[in-house]
């Protein structure tokens, strides 16, 4: 066995780290408050503020104690250490907000978009959207996250263009847009892997490790959770379930996308889902509301079904802008339990679940690189 005492050095970054990640919890503290929430002793403390203040990722804030004794000073990050980029790229537009390394947005910015603009309007308004946040905010942009409403390459972070899809941008690559604008990391997924995270993180799935997030929006998508992580596949593209054949309004199988053409639920000339028409269609009450909801029910639980057969879920969670429409998930969830392999069927809780997702990895990987120093995280296209 070994004898070796660690280095000086590794303990100075052992105690810099907790020193570190204390002031991100708090936002300020005496050296006084840190030395009582880390147990480290007030001289180590000390030695630790006036290094991290040297290297000026902490400064003084210019606030002191008040009462008896003698005054402390207050400590909190210093402006310099940047924040992180959070971009979602929708149908409707690019919205990006910088975020610092307390987890706050300090700043928005977004550009619009038609659902089908092509590749250099969404590179632009990604580019744009960016470069307003850059000249905003101090520090820079150290690393971004993307949330894309198409597949994404997992080893480039490139979108994937598949056929019949609603959101039409090509082959879109994030991480070359950005690399210009970010200084570190640009990390790449679909939204609703993202909203997967987000929900398992603060929703109905927090400590669920196996769960199936599926989003019934204008677009298709489900989001496989095992053993706590996403599974994204060889390519990325796990959970592409559009093209996947169910039951029909007429009892016959059905490519899923088709069941909504059928039902006259699509968009004129696209495949993206008429989500205002599929609402007005099941709030209508009488036998063709009931028709329409039962259409859907089959529709979905046959892609439920599969999902339960080849991942073995412990929860069922339905999101997206009508899979949240109660009448909805009502119904699909009593058809649901009428199946040989049925599981809980839950509604999504988590607000705009795709940019609390890629923002909760924002605020991760931006801590880790304040902790980290100038060394960083290298580019890459797909999250860890």
């Amino acid at each position: 066995m070994s004898s070796a005492k660690p280095s000086l050095e590794l303990l100075r970054s052992i105690t810099d780290e907790h020193v570190l990640r204390a002031v991100m919890t708090r936002g300020r503290l005496t050296r006084t408050e840190i030395a009582s929430l880390t147990g480290i002793s007030k001289p180590t403390v000390s030695d630790s503020v006036r290094r991290l203040s040297e290297a000026g990722v902490l400064a003084d804030t210019g606030e002191r104690t008040t009462g008896r004794g003698r005054a402390g000073l207050y400590y909190s990050l210093a402006r310099s250490c940047g924040t992180a980029l959070v971009t979602s790229i929708t149908p409707h537009g690019v919205s990006a907000e910088a975020v610092d390394a307390f987890g706050q947005v300090v700043a928005r910015s977004s550009a619009r978009l038609g659902r089908s603009s092509g590749l250099e309007p969404a590179a632009e308004a990604l580019a744009q959207a960016a470069a307003e946040l850059r000249r905003e905010v101090p520090g820079g942009l150290r690393c971004a996250v993307v949330s894309a409403a198409d597949p994404v390459d997992r080893a480039s972070g490139r979108l994937v263009e598949l056929p019949d899809v609603p959101f039409v941008v090509g082959e879109l690559d994030p991480v070359a847009v950005l690399a210009p604008l970010v200084d570190g990391a640009v990390r790449v997924d679909n939204d609703v892997n993202w909203a997967a995270r987000a929900e398992r993180g603060g929703g109905c799935a927090a400590g669920v490790d196996d769960f199936v997030y599926l989003h019934l929006g204008e677009g298709l998508g489900c989001a496989v959770v095992s053993d706590g992580q996403v599974r994204r596949g060889h390519r990325g593209l796990a959970g592409e379930i559009a093209h996947l054949h169910t039951e029909g309004p007429d009892g016959r199988a059905a490519v899923l996308t088709e069941v909504f053409a059928a039902l006259g639920l699509r968009h004129e000339a696209s495949t993206a889902i008429d989500v205002e028409a599929l609402r007005k269609a099941v709030d209508a009450g009488g036998a063709a509301a009931e028709r329409v909801l039962d259409a859907l029910a089959r529709a979905v639980c046959g892609v439920l079904s599969a999902a339960v057969a080849l991942a073995d879920p412990q929860l069922v969670v339905l999101g997206g802008p009508w899979g949240g429409e109660p009448a909805v998930a009502r119904t699909i969830g009593e058809r649901f339990a009428e199946s040989p392999r049925a599981v809980p069927v839950a509604q999504a809780q988590v607000a705009a679940p795709e940019l609390a997702g890629a923002r909760a990895q924002a605020l991760e990987d931006l801590r880790e690189l304040v902790i980290s120093g100038p060394r960083g995280l290298a580019a890459t296209g797909a999250p860890s």
